[in-house]
């Protein structure tokens, strides 16, 4: 599999969907460290590869979320890219310059207001 991502934690080979597909690796920035992803894969993705697993903290009692049902019915993924808070990243596809943040509460605008 030359070219493949071989740092991260990524099937490579699944039994039914065959080999991983060679993709473009491009550049995110997850809380200020830059990070390989490839090209089109969804941002959940991307950062479990990375392994990251915590992506927000819940407003009332600051408790950490991460992926829960990958397909964008609940927010448990929500994190502020590009300085949008309220993302789902396991619908949201990575571009390459991506700036992702975690997001704590109900995340913030960059103009200064809360979300509602």
């Amino acid at each position: 599999m030359k070219g493949l991502i071989e740092s991260m934690n990524r099937i490579k080979h699944h039994i039914i969907l065959g080999d991983l597909e060679e993709r473009k690796k491009v550049k995110i920035v997850v809380d200020g460290e830059e990070m390989e992803a490839m090209e089109g894969e969804m941002i959940a993705a991307a950062l479990l590869a990375n392994g990251r697993k915590q992506f927000r903290y819940t407003k009332r009692y600051h408790s950490p979320r991460g992926i829960y049902c990958g397909i964008g019915r609940c927010t448990d993924c929500i994190m502020t890219v590009n300085a949008i808070p309220n993302v789902r990243t396991c619908i949201t596809p990575v571009e390459n310059g991506m700036v992702i943040e975690t997001q704590k509460g109900l995340g913030k605008w960059k103009r200064g207001g809360s979300c509602v």
